[in-house]
């Protein structure tokens, strides 16, 4: 179950990686590439939303089936430190995914206003000349 996390974790990179390359000023020349890269793959990372949704799920069964230790004295302590791992690894694991959907939105808000702007731009250099 680790490899879709490990893809998650690229793919929130990757969005993360192209708001960045998106909102740094300075980058005119290639401004126009990116927005092409950047717009064809919202659709491509659109499917992330359902694979959070079932890797949440996932998080919540995991939740629901685990042993619970309310107390040291209730498990041994190899249990107990394992419950622990677990709790922690959960937690994780939802900011990963609580990151990969704001990412997506995030990236799909700034690349409808960079190419709003570009139109802007276009319009404003065609009543110019």
């Amino acid at each position: 179950m680790a490899l879709e996390w490990v893809v998650l974790g690229y793919v929130a990179g990757a969005e993360a990686v192209m708001v960045l390359l998106l909102t740094i000023p300075g980058l005119e020349g290639i401004r126009k590439g990116l927005i092409a890269v950047t717009r064809n793959l919202l659709k491509p990372f659109l499917s992330v939303v359902p694979f959070c949704l079932f890797l949440l799920m996932d998080i919540y069964w995991k939740y629901e089936t685990r042993p619970q230790c309310k107390s040291p004295d209730s498990c041994s302590p190899s249990e107990y430190l394992r419950h622990q791992k677990s709790i922690i690894k959960s937690q994780r694991n939802a900011l990963l995914i609580a990151a990969a959907l704001v990412f997506y939105w995030i990236l799909y808000s700034v690349t409808g206003l960079v190419v709003r702007i570009e139109q802007l731009n276009q319009r404003l250099k065609a009543r110019r000349d």
